[in-house]
C-alpha cells in the first residue's frame, strides 16, 4: 500500500493500522492508497484521511483536543500518533463494518499502555473503561490488559539488577510457523563445538561485566532455538559456566524430542528451576503438518520424565495452526489441563517473512480463531490459571495476542523482559542486550550477529560492544 502524510515519524504506525484491515498488502504495493493530512490551531488536532483501493474511494476526518503539558515533547507527540492511530482505525472499522480486538492499539506491549494510564492518574479500577474509550479495545482485551497487571506483583525496577539470556540458535528441524533465526542440527553440526567456545567466552566476558559493574542477576534464561539439542555433555560444558545463585532459571527444552532423562540430569545438577516442554499442538496431523518430529505420545512421554525433577514446567499450545479445527485445538487446551503443568502460554500464529509458510504462500486465513483463543480463556479461568504476560506480533491471525498463564508461579523473566524494567545481558548468535536507565526513561540496545558462523568469527566484536553498553 502507498502511504502519504505530512507528519511522516507516524508512517509505519499508520501502516499497521492499514495492514489490520489490508492483511495481504505491502507498503511498496500502489493500492491501497492512504492520504494522511494533520493540521493544527493551538491545541485542536485535525486528521484528515483518503483512502482509494480496488473497488473505491473514501475519507473521514476528526477534531480532538489534545492535552498539553509545558515542557512535554515527548507526550505531546506520543498523543498526536495515538490520535491519528485511532482516527483512521475508526474509518477502517465504520467502512468495514468490523472491529478488531485490540482496537486502535498496534504495538507489541498492550500492558505499557495500561501502565501509562496508571501513571498518568487513572485509577486501577478504571483502566478497563479508560482502554475501552481511548483505544476502541474489546471488553475482553481490555479486562485481559487489567488482569495481566494485577497479576504482575513481581515487577522491579533497578538498574543494578540485570537479568541474563544465553541463546542456542539451533532446533532439531524447522518448523513452518517458525520466523526465528535458527539452525538445524543437521546444517550446522559441525560448527557446535566452536560456537559452544565462543559462547562460553563471551559469558566468562559477561561474568566479569557483572562484577566490574557490581551488577545482581535476578534470573538466566536458555532459550533458542532448542537448547536441550545439544547432548547431555555439551548442555553440563556450558553450565558450568554459570554459577549464581538466581531467583529463576530457566531452560528451554521446547521439543519433547530432545529431552531425555541425562540431559533433565544435568539441568538439575546445576540448579535449573524452570523449564518448558512446547507440544504447540495435541494432534498428531497438526503435528506432522508444521514439519515437527516428533508425537503426541513423545510429548506425553517427556513430560513424565520430568515431573520427578519438580522443575516448575511451562507449555505451549498455538491456535490458528494450518488446516486445524476448533475441536483439534479444543482437544489440545483439554488435554492441557488433565497434565497440568505450572504455566501454560496461548500462542496465536502469527506468519512472517523467513517462515515455510510465508514462503510457501499457504493460507493462514482462520475464521474460528477467536472461538480457539476465548476457549483456552475461559477454560483456564475455570481451571485456576491467571494472565500474568502480555505480548502481540506483527501479522497474528485475526489481530490476537499471545498470553502467559500461571497458577502460582510466574516467570519472572517473562514479566522482566515483556514490561522493559530490568536490563537483559544476552550471549549467543541473535541475542539482543537491553540495558534499562529506568530514571531517564530510556533503553539503549545492542544486537549480536545472527549467523552462527559471523558469531564464531566475530566474538570479539560482540565483546567489546557488550563492555561498551554495560559498563
Amino acid at each position: 500500500m502507498k502511504i502519504i502524510t505530512n507528519y511522516e515519524t507516524i508512517k509505519n504506525d499508520l501502516f499497521d493500522v492499514m495492514h489490520l484491515y489490508y492483511p495481504n498488502q505491502e507498503q511498496s504495493e500502489e493500492k491501497p492508497y492512504l492520504k494522511h493530512i494533520m493540521t493544527r490551531d493551538k491545541n485542536i488536532v485535525k486528521n484528515s484521511y483518503v483512502i482509494e483501493d480496488e473497488t473505491e474511494t473514501f475519507d473521514f476526518s476528526e477534531s480532538r483536543t489534545i492535552n498539553q503539558k509545558s515542557g512535554d515533547s515527548l507526550d505531546e507527540k506520543r498523543q498526536l500518533k495515538r490520535f491519528a492511530k485511532l482516527s483512521l482505525y475508526k474509518m477502517l472499522s465504520i467502512h468495514f463494518n468490523k472491529n478488531m480486538p485490540w482496537g486502535s492499539l498496534t504495538g507489541v506491549r498492550p500492558t505499557k499502555i495500561g501502565y501509562d494510564l496508571i501513571n498518568q492518574g487513572v485509577e486501577p479500577y478504571m483502566l478497563k473503561q479508560a482502554l475501552m474509550e481511548n483505544f476502541l479495545l474489546a471488553p475482553d482485551k481490555a479486562r485481559l490488559v487489567e488482569n495481566v497487571i494485577q497479576n504482575q506483583k513481581c515487577i522491579i525496577r533497578n538498574d543494578k539488577l540485570v537479568d541474563l539470556y544465553i541463546n542456542i540458535p539451533i532446533c532439531p528441524t524447522r518448523c513452518s510457523y517458525c520466523s526465528f533465526i535458527s539452525s538445524e542440527y543437521s546444517a550446522v553440526e559441525n560448527l557446535i563445538d566452536d560456537y559452544l567456545n565462543a559462547l562460553i567466552k563471551e559469558i566468562e566476558a559477561t561474568k566479569k561485566i557483572i562484577k566490574d559493574n557490581a551488577y545482581v542477576l535476578r534470573t538466566i534464561y536458555i532459550g533458542g532455538g532448542t537448547p536441550t539439542v545439544l547432548s547431555a555433555e555439551k548442555l553440563d560444558l556450558l553450565l558450568d559456566t554459570i554459577n549464581y545463585p538466581v531467583s529463576e532459571f530457566t531452560v528451554e527444552c521446547g521439543r519433547p524430542d530432545t529431552i531425555t532423562k541425562e540431559k533433565l540430569d544435568v539441568l538439575k545438577k546445576h540448579n535449573v528451576t524452570r523449564i518448558s516442554i512446547n507440544p504447540q499442538s495435541f494432534s498428531d496431523a497438526t503435528l506432522k503438518r508444521i514439519g515437527r518430529k516428533h508425537t503426541v505420545k513423545d510429548i506425553i512421554n517427556a513430560y513424565k520424565i520430568a515431573l520427578p525433577y519438580e522443575f516448575i514446567i511451562n507449555m505451549d499450545v498455538i491456535a490458528g495452526l494450518p488446516k486445524e479445527s476448533l475441536a483439534s485445538f479444543k482437544k489440545s487446551i483439554d488435554t492441557l489441563m488433565l497434565l497440568a503443568p505450572d504455566n501454560i502460554t496461548v500462542h496465536t500464529l502469527a506468519i512472517k517473512r523467513g517462515a515455510i509458510l510465508k514462503d510457501e504462500h499457504q493460507t493462514t486465513d482462520n475464521p474460528i480463531v477467536d472461538k480457539m483463543i476465548k476457549y483456552a480463556q475461559e477454560i483456564l479461568h475455570d481451571n485456576g490459571y491467571k494472565p500474568y504476560y502480555l505480548y502481540r506480533q506483527k501479522n497474528q491471525l485475526y489481530g490476537q495476542e499471545n498470553v502467559g498463564y500461571f497458577k502460582e508461579n510466574i516467570c519472572l523473566f517473562n514479566v522482566d523482559t515483556m514490561e522493559e524494567c530490568l536490563s537483559v545481558i544476552a550471549c549467543g548468535a541473535g541475542g539482543i542486550s537491553k540495558r534499562i536507565f529506568n530514571i531517564e526513561n530510556r533503553i539503549e540496545r545492542e544486537a549480536n550477529v545472527k549467523d552462527i558462523k559471523q558469531y564464531i568469527d566475530r566474538i570479539d566484536e560482540m565483546i567489546d560492544k557488550k563492555v561498551k553498553l554495560f559498563s
